[in-house]
């Protein structure tokens, strides 16, 4: 079992920057894909970048250009920095591991923090 702890989330003015970290308890390099996911008031969460084991990274159209994903191997821990931030992009962030197994498929998930971006 993988378990994902969250942290970074906070208040920031539009075009400001905020870093949020996701700490694995399990060795990263054994994990498929890493992900951040959010979630806004009344919306389906939304995956907004991943990074794969073999380093490809994907992002939403929306964040394309403003988020980078990261990952340290050494720390079990993924980044996502976020620049030039927008009220849109107000929400409740989501580490994702996704991991598969021969047949089986698992998707670990973080608590969550709230990212809030004033105008």
């Amino acid at each position: 079992q993988v378990h994902l702890v969250e942290s970074g989330g906070g208040l920031v003015q539009a075009g400001g920057s905020l870093t949020l970290s996701c700490a694995a308890s399990i060795n990263i390099v054994s994990i498929n894909a890493m992900g951040w996911y959010r979630q806004a008031p009344g919306k389906q969460r939304e995956l907004v970048a991943s990074i794969f084991s073999g380093g490809s990274r994907n992002y939403a159209d929306s964040v394309k250009g403003r988020f980078t994903i990261s990952r340290d191997n050494t720390k079990n821990t993924v980044y996502l920095q976020m620049n030039s931030l927008k009220p849109e992009d107000t929400a409740v962030y989501y580490c994702n591991a996704f991991q598969r197994l021969s047949e089986l498929t698992y998707n670990y998930w973080g608590q969550g923090t709230q990212v809030t971006v004033s105008s």
